[in-house]
């Protein structure tokens, strides 16, 4: 699929992560989590990250952290990867015909200018409370990525 193949393209939508969020951070007031624009919101985020980055919808998004790979895709659902046991050609140890999440993750972050390193920081915990909702809104009302309780690095 056409799409998909942006992934491969991690520069080009680095530059699209950081237009879509300078434009909404304008109207921040208005992205409430929860909230009608939400209920607008999900829907096209759902298809549009979904037919990019076969987005599970976490509400708690890190593409620019892991070079525009969704973590979530990974049969183990790893937020800090890989597992160990990425097999010698680079696939997943768990789907032996799928390329290893992590393995992408790190030779597209490296194609990265701005959020390139993000690969190197340890990611908290998925919040399993955002499930379905938009991560785009949860970031910019700042409902997401703050450390849970007793979360030491």
């Amino acid at each position: 699929m056409a799409l998909r193949r942006l992934q491969d393209r991690p520069r080009i939508l680095e530059i699209a992560y950081v237009a879509t969020l300078a434009a909404l951070r304008l109207f921040r007031n208005g992205l409430n989590p929860g909230g009608l624009v939400e209920k607008i919101f999900v829907p096209g985020e759902r298809v549009t990250k979904g037919l990019i980055f076969d987005c599970k919808m976490c509400g708690d998004c890190v593409l620019h952290n892991t070079g525009m790979t969704c973590p979530m895709t990974c049969p183990k659902n790893l937020r800090n990867g890989p597992c160990g046991g990425v097999r010698l050609n680079g696939n997943c140890e768990i789907e032996p015909d799928m390329r290893c999440v992590w393995v992408e993750a790190w030779e597209r972050s490296q194609r990265m200018s701005q959020f390139g390193a993000g690969i190197h920081e340890i990611l908290t915990p998925t919040d399993r409370r955002l499930e379905g909702t938009s991560s785009w809104i949860n970031d910019i009302s700042s409902s997401v990525n703050k450390r849970p309780a007793g979360w030491t690095e």
